[in-house]
C-alpha cells in the first residue's frame, strides 16, 4: 500500500514513519514538506521515496492510497479535506483542527466520501490505557463518577515565539496540544460520553514578556523573540458529562518546579492513577483491609500499534476508535473550554 507523509518534522520523524516502515504492507512514496530540504533529507536518510514540496502532487497520483498529516495545525483540516476529496484514506495528527468548526467540516467530508479519517489519538492504542478501559468496562472500578486529569510541567514552553505559541497557526496553547491527549484517554476510558457542561480559564502569563521568560527546557525552540506569544500557557476547567464530571488543571509553565503528568480515575469501588505514558495503580479495599497494586503487562510501541490499525482498517473496512467521528467529541469540549475562558461562564452544550 502506497502512503504519503505530508510534513516531514518531529512527529513524522519519530513517530509515523518508523512505524510505516516496520509495518509490512505499507510503502512510503512520498515524503512532502514545504521546507523542500526536510523532504529531501527524509528521502537520504530513509533511501527511498519521492521529496515533493506541493501535496497536491500528492493528490494527483493515484496510486497513493492513504497519508499521514503530520503539519502544523493551522493545515489540519485543509490538507485532510483535499486529501479525502482525492480519494485518499487520512490520518491526520492530534488535535484534529484548531477549531471545533473545522473538526466539523472535517467529519462532514469524511461522511460525503466514505474514505478513511482517523485522527492521531495515539493513547487509544495505548496498551495500559486500554487495560484500564476494560478495568471500568467490567466493572472493577464501579460508578466512575469522577476523573481528575493533571498535564503540568514547570516551565517548558515549546517553541517560545514559533507556531506553537502562534494562536493563529496553533489554535491555542499547552490545552490544545498536551490536553487534547488526556482528555482523549478520559473520554476514551470512560466509554465517550456526551458533555453537558464547561467551565473553564485560560491564563497567557508566564511566557507574555518572552524576553523575561526563564525557562527549564523548550523543545521545539530556540526561542524567536521577533515571533508572537498569544497562547495559553496554563489552564483549568471542569466538564460534566453523562458520564464522570472531569475536573482538570494544566500547564506548559508555572511556578511550581514539580511536573504532575497523570490521570486519576475515581470510582466508588475502586481508583485507578495512570502515570501519563506509563504503568498505573489501583487502590481498593478487600476484607476490610486496604490494598493497591500495579499490574504488569507488556507495554507496545502505541505509535506502531495506531499505524498498523490505521492500514489494518483501510483494508478491512473497521471503524477504530480514533476515527474522526468520537474525535469531534473531544474537540467539542476543547473549543467550549476556551469559550468559557473567553467569556468567563459556563457553556451548556
Amino acid at each position: 500500500m502506497k502512503i504519503a507523509i505530508i510534513g516531514c518534522g518531529s512527529i513524522a520523524n519519530a513517530a509515523h514513519i518508523p512505524a510505516y516502515i516496520k509495518n509490512e504492507i505499507a510503502q512510503i512514496k512520498y515524503f512532502c514538506d514545504i521546507i523542500p530540504e526536510r523532504a529531501g533529507a527524509a528521502v537520504e536518510k530513509y533511501g527511498y521515496g519521492i521529496a515533493v514540496s506541493d501535496y497536491h502532487e500528492i493528490l494527483a497520483d493515484d496510486e497513493v492510497e492513504a497519508v499521514s498529516v503530520c503539519t502544523p495545525n493551522n493545515v489540519h483540516s485543509i490538507i485532510a479535506i483535499d486529501c479525502l476529496r482525492a480519494g485518499k484514506h487520512v490520518l491526520c495528527e492530534k488535535p484534529a483542527a484548531r477549531t471545533y468548526d473545522e473538526a466539523l467540516e472535517m467529519q462532514r467530508v469524511q461522511q460525503e466520501t466514505g474514505k478513511v479519517l482517523n485522527i492521531g489519538v495515539v493513547n487509544r492504542f495505548n496498551d495500559g490505557v486500554n487495560h484500564i478501559k476494560k478495568y471500568i468496562d467490567d466493572g472493577k472500578l464501579g460508578e466512575v463518577f469522577h476523573v481528575y486529569i493533571s498535564f503540568r510541567a514547570h516551565r517548558s514552553i515549546p517553541g517560545l515565539g514559533g507556531a506553537f505559541t502562534t494562536k493563529a497557526i496553533a489554535g491555542g496553547g499547552a490545552l490544545i496540544d498536551w490536553g487534547v491527549h488526556f482528555l482523549d484517554i478520559v473520554m476514551y476510558c470512560c466509554g465517550d460520553p456526551s458533555p453537558l457542561t464547561v467551565s473553564g480559564e485560560t491564563f497567557c502569563k508566564l511566557g507574555k514578556n518572552m524576553h523575561d521568560y526563564t525557562y527549564k527546557d523548550m523543545w521545539a525552540g530556540p526561542p524567536n523573540y521577533d515571533g508572537i506569544y498569544d497562547v495559553d500557557d496554563s489552564v483549568t476547567g471542569m466538564i460534566r458529562t453523562q458520564g464522570p464530571v472531569i475536573t482538570l488543571n494544566g500547564a506548559w509553565a508555572q511556578n511550581i518546579g514539580k511536573g504532575e503528568m497523570y490521570i486519576d480515575f475515581m470510582g466508588d469501588k475502586a481508583g485507578i492513577r495512570l502515570q501519563y505514558g506509563s504503568d498505573f495503580e489501583v487502590f481498593t479495599a478487600e476484607n476490610g483491609a486496604l490494598v493497591s497494586y500495579k499490574p504488569e503487562f507488556n507495554m507496545r510501541n502505541h505509535f506502531e500499534n495506531e499505524i498498523n490499525a490505521f492500514i489494518d482498517c483501510i483494508q478491512s473496512g473497521e471503524k477504530l476508535p480514533s476515527n474522526i467521528d468520537t474525535v469531534v467529541i473531544t474537540a467539542k469540549v476543547l473549543q467550549a473550554i476556551y469559550d468559557s475562558a473567553q467569556q468567563h461562564k459556563e457553556i451548556t452544550l
